[in-house]
């Protein structure tokens, strides 16, 4: 079922969020995906992720502390579920059997 798959790009978010731990929020995503996938994309490309991910029940999501720093606005900050890190590991998991059947070369 669709709703239940990842898309490339959601993948890529939330193994970000997964990487980055209690302090993912969208800025941060955003520079982790910069840093480790050499992609840049548009803080309303990952919010757009997340939001997909969130209604598949992937991620959850809380607002933080306000901050004088953003003008006494909180942050939202972002996990990933346990359903999300299954999704993750059905993903890899799919991704390595691919690999190990060989090379690709058409017989």
């Amino acid at each position: 079922m669709k709703g239940e798959r990842l898309g490339e790009f959601e993948e890529l978010v939330l193994l970000c969020v997964r990487g980055l731990g209690e302090v993912a929020h969208g800025a941060a995503i955003q520079e982790a995906l910069a840093e480790g996938a050499g992609r840049e994309v548009t803080l309303g490309a990952i919010y757009a992720a997340l939001d997909r991910t969130q209604r598949k029940g992937f991620v959850d999501s809380w607002l933080g502390e306000p901050t004088p720093v953003r003008g006494g606005r909180a942050k939202r900050h972002y996990a990933v579920t346990e359903a999300g890190i299954h999704v993750l590991e059905e993903s890899r998991r799919i991704r390595e059997t691919l690999w190990a059947t060989g090379d690709g070369a058409a017989s």
